[in-house]
């Protein structure tokens, strides 16, 4: 059973949420909070696998809030949802520490899987949001042409198969694609994953990409 806070300092949406997410049998809601110092203070008490937080709130808002339950409470992860598809949110989500990005017209079906794949360690980011995002760090990127590209040392670190699921992550393929790609169970891609994030320090798929990016290990299309 995945246990989930909701904050949000709009009640309806908070019923909304719930009705949807407590209609899952491996999913129960544990509380809610109407603002960023709240959702702190409730992370504190109830431990929830998944917080998913607002990001404009009165007081303390949802960046604030999720960097701070980074901080302190590491094992509770955080998806931001927001109403507004705003660069400044999702770049300051996902630095703060959020394992995922998504705005609050996603459907149910992609709200629920986005929860269970936070819970389970992956990462996720609305797909403007991702293509914004490296978009907007080609220019930081190093020339393709460079004799160092991909070549960073801590590559070393990693087996040859797992520079090919982290080329794959880059992508921005799922396990079962990446699966399909390197003929392997998907089973075998999340153990590469957890193997290789263990290695580079990197807390999850969205700082892989990040990495894999900075790198030049692979660039924006």
């Amino acid at each position: 059973m995945t246990s989930v806070l909701i904050a949000d300092d709009e009640p309806l949406l908070r019923l909304g949420f719930r009705l949807v997410l407590e209609s899952q049998p491996d999913l129960t809601v544990v509380g809610e909070a109407a603002d960023g110092a709240a959702a702190l203070t409730r992370t504190a008490e109830l431990d929830p696998d998944v917080v998913l937080m607002d990001v404009r709130m009165p007081g303390v808002d949802g960046i604030d809030a999720t960097r701070a339950i980074v901080r302190e409470h590491p094992r509770s992860k955080v998806l931001i949802l927001t109403t507004f598809d705003l660069d400044e949110y999702a770049f300051a989500g996902l630095k703060a520490g959020a394992s995922g990005f998504l705005l609050k017209n996603v459907p149910p079906e992609d709200l629920l899987s986005a929860i269970r794949a936070v819970a389970a360690g992956d990462a996720v980011v609305a797909p403007s949001v991702t293509r914004r995002l490296l978009d907007a760090m080609a220019d930081q990127l190093p020339d393709p042409g460079h004799p160092e590209r991909g070549q960073d040392p801590r590559l070393a670190r990693l087996t040859e198969r797992e520079v090919e699921v982290l080329t794959q992550l880059a992508g921005g393929l799922s396990n079962a694609e990446i699966a399909a790609a390197l003929t392997v169970s998907e089973a075998t891609v999340k153990t590469h994953v957890g193997r290789l994030l263990g290695k580079l320090d990197l807390r999850d798929r969205v700082q892989a990409v990040v990495f894999a990016y900075q790198i030049g290990l692979v660039r924006p299309r």
